[in-house]
């Protein structure tokens, strides 16, 4: 059994081919989330970047926002006109709506599919298994996830929570704020989340993801304590065998 396993973000999209251990049977690919992005446009940016990996038996997406049983509910990026931070369409805000993208994509890869958030995904690939673990995702945004005893739990969206002076999480500690502020003074702002989040939580371990989680400075991760651990970004596509395990562990 091998798996394409596909991780979407807001700046790029990366895929790789597993087998059944989770290893990854080729190098991964990537190529910049092209935008504006209706949905046909997007199923075939898929469809490409997997035609250059070798074949596979089945498919895990990770994509951002939210998701119900495949089903989008929403998606902050790919509704833009240009991408993360830009104005929203109305025209692909109602096309994502509502849309089965995981009905889309097995017909068109013609394989079994698996749609989860991406930070879903990501914590599939490093949570241990056992106690309340929670995953966030440091990227474009702000990605979560939780785990209770290996099982996924239902999708907060957690990033569009108010954090403070009108912002949301995705904006307090995402790219933009990152590069304005610097990666010494964004590090001190992604310690107060992870402190403001602890009492609301009280997991046994906090993963720290996303291709940002690597800026956050050792001073302040220390300070964080020792449940609070980074992992790196590929396991947004490694996750993608052992996400079919905790998906289907998941209350219906």
């Amino acid at each position: 059994m091998t798996t394409l396993a596909i991780d979407c973000g807001g700046g790029g999209i990366k895929a790789s081919v597993l087998d059944e251990a989770g290893t990854m049977r080729t190098r991964p690919l990537r190529v910049p989330t092209p935008y504006p992005l209706p949905t046909s446009l997007f199923v075939k940016t898929l469809l490409d970047l997997g035609a250059q990996l070798p074949p596979a038996d089945r498919v895990t997406v990770g994509l951002p926002g939210m998701l119900r049983h495949g089903v989008v509910v929403a998606t902050p990026h790919y509704v833009t006109r240009a991408g993360p931070r830009t104005k929203v369409d109305p025209d692909l805000l109602a096309e994502w709506s509502g849309w089965d993208v995981r009905s889309a994509l097995a017909d068109a890869f013609g394989v079994p599919a698996l749609v989860l958030n991406d930070a879903e995904v990501h914590g599939a690939g490093v949570v241990a298994g056992t106690g309340l673990e929670l995953v966030l995702t440091l990227g474009t945004g702000l990605g979560s996830a939780l785990f209770d005893g290996g099982v996924l739990a239902p999708h907060l969206e957690l990033s569009h929570a108010p954090v403070r002076w009108g912002m949301t999480y995705d904006t307090y500690i995402g790219e933009p704020e990152r590069r304005r502020l610097g990666d010494a003074f964004w590090s001190r702002r992604v310690r107060g989340v992870v402190e403001g989040l602890r009492p609301v939580f009280r997991w046994d371990r906090l993963y720290l993801g996303g291709g940002n989680s690597r800026l956050v400075r050792p001073d302040q991760l220390a300070r964080m304590g020792d449940d609070v651990v980074v992992v790196p970004n590929t396991a947004g596509i490694v996750g993608g065998v052992r996400a079919w395990d905790l998906a289907a562990a998941r209350p219906a």
